[in-house]
């Protein structure tokens, strides 16, 4: 299946479509991608006139190398007009809200590729991030994760999922669900996005942090964030530390080393070290040098 290039996005900021003061400084935040909402941040009296104003928010949010995607609403006849509006040069990703199955992402396709076409853009550009939000697509992650066009991302709505199941959103309720949107998502790999707790608490960066690292840790590739003071703490999580890099490019001398005297597995600092291994430390520097290509077109 053909889909849009899966990007490095460590941190993704929330700005609500309609609220001037923080589209404005939006650009400013150092996000890797910046997420206007038209769903949840958005009154129903005010989406009109957020999705008039899309033109003009994105031109600004993306003036420091950001990304940038709509959060999109659903039912369809609130999709299709924020659909509409936000399906210009430009735009990274539409995110899905309350994605429940391949039919649903093939039924939006269909709307996003006639407006590329009408709209002089590459047919299929556009991504989705797939956003599980209701227990009842669990029992479809895997089929999205594998068949639903224009896939590039996807992440459990804990705020949703969590009133969807009577439970109260944290790390102990929402680990177990995003844990296996994660598998889903990792066996065909469609980067995940998420911690393991919820987003709602801003008020505790260093807590966010914690909580991203060991996200990253699971897989996760990045996050989402409602404040813009937690941008830096998601960038420095999921950028792979120093010392990783240091090792992986260690480990891959070692192996070259070996292959060349005729060896498969070989030892360092007392350890076995075999093609798992080797893949990891390749994966984890390619995504390194993803990260200094960003970094360096949003210098």
């Amino acid at each position: 299946m053909n889909r849009p290039t899966a990007p490095v996005w460590r941190s993704i900021l929330y700005v609500p479509g309609n609220v001037p003061k923080f589209i404005d400084r939006a650009h400013e935040r150092g996000a890797d991608c910046v997420l206007v909402d038209l769903e949840d941040s958005v009154t129903p009296a005010e989406k009109p006139r957020a999705r008039a104003l899309l033109p003009d928010t994105m031109e600004k949010v993306v003036r420091g190398g950001a990304d940038v995607a709509v959060r999109i609403n659903r039912p369809l006849r609130l999709a299709v007009p924020d659909i509409e509006a936000a399906v210009r040069p430009g735009l990274a990703a539409l995110f899905v809200t309350k994605t429940e199955g391949v039919g649903h992402l093939r039924l939006l396709d269909e709307v996003v590729s006639e407006l590329e076409r009408e709209r002089g853009m590459p047919v299929g550009g556009v991504g989705f991030g797939v956003m599980i939000e209701h227990p009842r697509a669990l029992a479809e992650i895997n089929d999205i994760a594998e068949r639903g066009p224009r896939v590039i991302a996807m992440m459990l709505g804990g705020e949703d999922f969590a009133l969807e199941t009577g439970s109260i959103p944290g790390d102990e309720t929402l680990e177990l669900p995003k844990r296996l949107v994660a598998f889903a998502a990792q066996a065909h790999g469609v980067p995940m996005i998420g911690i393991l707790g919820t987003v709602a608490d801003y008020t505790d960066p260093e807590a966010y942090r914690r909580s991203a690292e060991r996200a990253r840790r699971f897989g996760f590739s990045g996050a989402t964030c409602v404040h813009p003071g937690l941008v830096q703490a998601l960038n420095e999580a999921f950028t792979p530390p120093a010392e990783e890099i240091a090792q992986a490019h260690r480990l891959i001398a070692a192996d070259e080393k070996a292959a060349a005297e005729g060896r498969g597995s070989f030892t360092v600092d007392g350890k076995m070290i075999d093609i798992p291994v080797i893949d990891r430390a390749r994966r984890l520097l390619a995504r390194h040098e993803a990260i200094e290509r960003r970094s360096r077109r949003s210098a």
